[in-house]
């Protein structure tokens, strides 16, 4: 079994409801006629999107990115898969119960892409909340289809709770408000700025950073925090961390993810988080989004909510009470 996040909303309009009601995944580019073709390879099968979205492209930067996501949908999704469907502060799951189809009659309302499931927990959806940090990460993908193997074992975990309605209460209910408290802390409590780079630094120690390194106020170029990682031994990479302890309102906006790529690019990262112990304004997300298709980097924008989810569960909670006294 394979699990996938997928966003509904294929040009930009929400068509959850309507999935709901056909018991269909939907994903758009629906003018890429041919893709359910078996014998097309992945450059036909690219070729066919950039023909017709992307036609204009020196390289297949864009098309690549969007043939992956129908890909991903067409090819890789099988039957039995989970799909996770972000919605707003809740999510649903589905299983996938056949083949992707191709509707001409709906390629003006770009949802002719489709795939049949059944949708679980009665059709109702769960709450973000009780997923775990790197699960509500997944959620937040920009992409329209990603996926979601790797924690496969966390979407089971909320599906079986969730289908058999026996949450564990106790548990449940004492992480929600271990992560309220926490991040009741980090944003009122007397955690400041310096604290607040501290706490991140050995959050990324906890998360498997061979070296972290607070980068001086003086030298700053929009990175505060800069972080080895290696996988295997073999593929190393460094993470430009943003830190802003901002309270809950306003949230973060465009003007400060602007300054994390701007120091991304200084520091020659391709990896970037921007953390706050705040939120980030819809306009902030965008941004985001248009830098990574751009230029062609990966950031991560965490909340104060995700920032707590993440110290519970690496069991840093008490260092948020040391950097206070």
């Amino acid at each position: 079994m394979n699990a996938f996040v997928l966003r509904i909303s294929p040009g930009g309009v929400d068509r959850v409801p309507e999935a709901l009601e056909s018991n269909e995944l939907i994903i758009g580019w629906s003018c890429a006629e041919g893709l359910l073709d078996s014998n097309l390879d992945w450059y036909q099968f690219r070729q066919i999107v950039h023909d017709e979205y992307h036609g204009d492209d020196r390289d297949y930067t864009h098309s690549g990115r969007a043939a992956g996501n129908l890909w991903r949908f067409i090819r890789e999704m099988s039957e039995g898969d989970l799909v996770v469907v972000p919605y707003g502060s809740e999510f649903y799951v589905t299983r996938v119960t056949g083949p992707a189809k191709y509707d001409p009659l709906k390629i003006d309302e770009d949802t002719a892409y489709r795939r049949p499931i059944e949708w679980l927990n009665n059709k109702k959806p769960i709450a973000r909340r009780l997923a775990r940090a790197a699960f509500q990460s997944r959620m937040k993908a920009y992409q329209a289809c990603v996926s979601a193997s790797d924690i496969i074992s966390e979407i089971q975990e909320v599906v079986k709770f969730a289908i058999k309605s026996e949450m564990p209460v106790f548990e449940t209910d004492l992480r929600i408000k271990l992560i309220q408290e926490t991040q009741k802390e980090i944003c009122s409590g007397r955690l400041d700025p310096y604290a607040f780079e501290r706490l991140l630094a050995s959050l990324l120690k906890s998360l498997g950073s061979d070296k972290v390194k607070i980068v001086p106020r003086n030298l700053d170029k929009g990175v505060d925090i800069l972080a080895d990682f290696s996988l295997a031994h073999t593929f190393k990479f460094t993470l430009g961390v943003q830190a802003k302890h901002y309270q809950p309102e306003p949230p973060v906006g465009p003007q400060e993810i602007d300054q994390l790529a701007s120091g991304m690019e200084a520091e020659g990262v391709s990896f970037g988080w921007f953390v706050t112990s705040g939120t980030f304004s819809k306009e902030a997300s965008d941004r985001k989004a248009e830098i990574e298709e751009k230029q062609g980097v990966k950031m991560e924008l965490i909340d104060g909510e995700q920032l707590a989810a993440l110290i519970i569960e690496a069991g840093l909670h008490k260092i948020v009470v040391l950097n206070q006294t």
